[in-house]
């Protein structure tokens, strides 16, 4: 089981702030025993230009970028999913598709850096924001002893891990 790698979908609304953050985060944090994807309900088609901005700035590859329907994990063929987390409150209240072999799901909500108003400096401000919030939580998740833990418990720790802000 130490060998495992865990499927980890994040969900958001535009698929183009917030998911896509936290995916780039668990890939490299995760350090092999996650892979992350990213997915939305009404994907905006595009990666938000400050996601990507502060992905590069941070030395993430942004290759991997893409908006995308949460539909293409619900298809025959789309990975195996053994974590769901919504990053929006859109996405937490909206009705998932079935995910087959019932994944584990939380909900861990962080401001929308792409609704922030103002000058350039305090949009670019929430997205770091937003970036610090998602790297602390999934720094929290991707050290938990998974292969040590009962269903219930880390059901309970994912909840948790939601509501941690810094």
């Amino acid at each position: 089981m130490a060998d495992k790698v865990y499927n980890v979908l994040f969900l958001c609304t535009g698929n183009s702030a917030r998911s896509i953050l936290a995916e780039a985060i668990l890939n490299r944090e995760g350090l092999g025993r996650f892979k992350a994807y990213s997915a939305g309900s009404d994907p905006k088609g595009e990666v938000h230009p400050m996601s990507l901005a502060l992905l590069r700035k941070l030395n993430f590859n942004t290759d991997f970028a893409r908006s995308k329907s949460w539909d293409e994990f619900a298809m025959p063929g789309a990975p195996h999913l053994d974590f769901v987390f919504t990053v929006c409150d859109n996405a937490a209240k909206e009705v998932c598709p079935i995910w087959p072999g019932q994944p584990m799901t939380a909900h861990w909500g962080v401001p929308d850096p792409a609704a922030a108003e103002g000058k350039e400096a305090e949009r670019q401000l929430a997205f770091a924001e937003a970036f610090r919030m998602l790297s602390q939580r999934i720094s929290i998740f991707a050290n938990l002893p998974l292969d040590r833990i009962d269903r219930l418990k880390l059901k309970e720790k994912l909840d948790e891990i939601g509501k941690a802000t810094g």
